[in-house]
């Protein structure tokens, strides 16, 4: 026994101190008389135990994993998924009892995986339907969670059966015949390409023809006919391809992208075609189709969604409606850009529409040039707006719901201050349950500039996932507002605006940055009014810079700098300035991506797209290989573009002078270098692709 605690003492992380305790616990039967090893061991008896318990828990979980036919690796990273381990315990405690035949153990993982949490309620019929082989393949399985998502409400389990195909079999004689015909159908491309011909295809189309065909033995079969057709493979065969075919294959791809995209890539003025487009991203994101929100994950479900959903259907036609709702107290910056095209972009890729609204919610910090800035922004960028709208259109609209939720018993109207209302674990208010009569008449009182800014606000009932509690849906602000003048002296706030403006504009996509997680579907639901689909992606930070309105702001009032069009900056006005071409920061912006990660970049990063997109739109020669006679017969110096070199003359004062590749800046137009052709009479500058003489 003292060897095992002058062990213990030797371990000086705490953490491996508990491991080593945890594998010498469970061996001595006597658990009281090792107290005092442990304490001796700066470990506490009941922290040991715990972790015990839950180390002999996990062990079981992994046993349990491991008899459905996972291996230990895939047990063990199954149980870090705490959804999925949570989903398959459940699925475990259905079948408890009864012998799995072989494969079915591995269908119910894959159901575990695959099942959506608005359809959880289905899950013990599935899993039997598993368990008796009625679902006897993954493709079966996910028919079944694909019609339970169609039916959450009611599940009529004879149309289930039809759906999924149970009792239906394929007969390898079927697959034969159906393969044979393909292989015929493809008999001149298979002997052209031999080996390298991709066989994907094929097995999509037995897949409609026959789409309860087990997919290995259609494999199966498509390998057999091919080696038939074919004979063994030789050494050509086995050969990697040459590069020339690789290129060869990689260009007819570009020049049919080019053309598909040619029409709408003009109207964001995407001149390098052969970049990666927001576009072509666009339309490789799974997103759900309009009218199938209930499909989406964290969805919320109610008995009247379906209702609901085919009324919007009739008023947008099906189409994809997305919108991009900046708030007018500051000029865009590049994470707008951002926003900007995968909105815009999401949209045109399609064939949809989308809004551009102002969230003008806030008339201390708005003013009339942030409204035309914005817009002439998203012009520049090359996007056109459907149709541009104001969150102030709503406002009486939003005030009737406001009224509504209180009659519900869901807001009320609260005396706290904006400090006492700050950081995640707040207290509640002491006014949360105050009578809905009170808070109807206070509310009003609110709208009839009763009550003074700051004493008074209204509030929802909810807590929200990143721990908020109560948000709040409306303030008192005595200012007069832009469009509506002194008619209201209370404005909501963008946690009760965001998602009711979206449902009111019948938006499909609600794609917005994660930092604006609210009350989304609480709230809609809550109404029952339609509800959107809210998306998330990361936001784009920028080193060395800020790209905050607010900060911005902040920059500006205490003069480090001038405006919002400062070169320093990285707002979309001050981009321009520099000479960054549009087309430029689409490719940049489509280079990110849509994902859910935060971005941090360079700004290296943008200015390489800038030079990458030059050196295309604005080369020194007319063909990207001048020295290629097949492109350039005549030789390099008949494919000279004359106008590369700029040359300007310009008045300075005579005390402006330097040392050659000395660094200046020039107000409105950025850095110059002094360049050696300078002499005693005049002094040269250069600028990016252009000389400018100072005499």
């Amino acid at each position: 026994m003292r060897c095992w605690v002058e062990k213990t003492h030797l371990t000086s992380c705490k953490a491996q101190r508990t491991s080593l305790c945890c594998k010498v616990f469970p061996l001595f039967p006597l658990r009281q008389s090792l107290q005092v090893s442990f304490s001796l061991c700066g470990l506490d008896y009941r922290e040991v135990v715990k972790v015990v318990k839950m180390a002999q828990n996990d062990e079981e979980t992994i046993k349990a994993f491991k008899r459905l036919g996972l291996s230990e690796q895939k047990a063990k990273e199954t149980l870090k998924n705490g959804a999925v381990s949570n989903t398959l315990l459940s699925i475990l405690n259905e079948v408890s009892g009864i012998e799995l035949s072989e494969g079915s153990g591995i269908l119910l993982y894959h159901l575990a995986t695959k099942i959506k949490p608005q359809i959880a309620h289905h899950l013990p019929l599935i899993v039997k339907y598993i368990a008796t082989r009625k679902l006897d393949s993954t493709f079966r399985v996910d028919k079944a969670i694909e019609f339970a998502v169609l039916h959450i409400k009611d599940l009529n389990t004879q149309e289930l059966e039809k759906f999924c195909g149970v009792g239906i079999s394929v007969t390898p004689e079927e697959i034969e015949n159906v393969v044979e015909k393909l292989i015929a159908e493809n008999k001149k491309d298979l002997l052209e390409k031999r080996y390298r011909f991709n066989t994907g295809p094929l097995m999509q189309k037995v897949r409609i023809q026959l789409p309860w065909a087990d997919g290995k033995a259609v494999k199966s079969e498509i390998d057999v006919q091919v080696l038939d057709l074919l004979g063994p493979k030789t050494e050509a065969d086995l050969a990697p391809a040459s590069k020339t075919d690789k290129k060869s294959a990689k260009f007819v791809k570009t020049e049919n992208k080019i053309k598909f995209d040619a029409a709408k890539a003009k109207q964001i003025g995407d001149v390098n075609s052969q970049a990666l487009t927001i576009l072509d991203v666009m339309r490789k994101v799974n997103f759900h189709a309009p009218g199938e929100n209930f499909k989406t994950d964290g969805y919320v479900v109610t008995e009247n969604t379906h209702k609901l959903l085919k009324q919007h259907l009739e008023i947008t036609g099906g189409k994809v409606r997305t919108r991009f709702p900046p708030e007018p107290n500051g000029i865009l910056h590049i994470g707008h850009a951002k926003a900007i095209n995968i909105n815009f972009g999401y949209a045109l890729a399609n064939d949809g529409v989308c809004f551009l609204r102002y969230d003008d919610t806030n008339p201390e910090k708005e003013e009339e040039k942030f409204f035309t800035g914005i817009k002439d922004m998203v012009s520049w960028l090359g996007y056109i707006p459907y149709k541009i709208t104001h969150s102030s259109d709503y406002f009486d609209c939003l005030y009737t719901w406001a009224l509504e939720l209180i009659k519900r018993g869901l807001a009320y109207v609260c005396h706290q201050t904006a400090e006492e209302m700050k950081g995640f674990n707040p207290q509640p208010s002491p006014w949360r349950n105050r009578p809905v009569e009170e808070s109807l008449q206070l509310f009003e009182d609110m709208k009839n500039g009763k009550i003074d800014e700051g004493t008074a606000t209204l509030r929802m009932k909810i807590t929200l996932e990143e721990g908020k509690l109560d948000p709040v849906a409306y303030r008192v602000r005595f200012t007069p507002h832009h469009r509506t003048g002194d008619k209201w002296c209370i404005y909501p706030t963008y946690d009760y605006t965001h998602c009711l403006c979206d449902s009111i504009e019948n938006i499909t996509h609600s794609l917005c940055t994660k930092e604006f997680q609210s009350s989304y579907y609480w709230l809609c639901n809550a109404l029952n009014i339609y509800c959107p689909v809210q998306w998330e992606y990361g936001r784009l930070n920028v080193n060395y810079t800020v790209v905050s309105k607010r900060k911005i702001a902040k920059l500006i009032d205490v003069g480090i700098v001038k405006d919002w069009d400062d070169p320093r900056l990285f707002t979309l006005t001050a981009l321009r300035r520099r000479g960054f071409p549009p087309e430029a920061i689409n490719n940049f912006c489509a280079q990110l991506g849509v994902t859910g990660a935060q971005s941090t970049v360079d700004p290296s990063m943008l200015e390489a797209f800038v030079r990458d997109y030059l050196n295309t739109s604005a080369p020194s020669f007319n063909h990207k290989n001048p020295e290629d006679p097949n492109e350039v017969p005549g030789g390099f110096l008949t494919d000279c573009n004359l106008n590369s070199l700029e040359i300007l003359k310009s008045l300075a004062d005579k005390s402006l002078h330097g040392k050659i590749y000395d660094k200046f800046q020039f107000e409105r137009i950025g850095f110059f270098s002094v360049d050696p052709d300078t002499s005693n009479n005049k002094v040269s500058f250069f600028y990016a692709s252009h000389f400018f003489l100072f005499s």
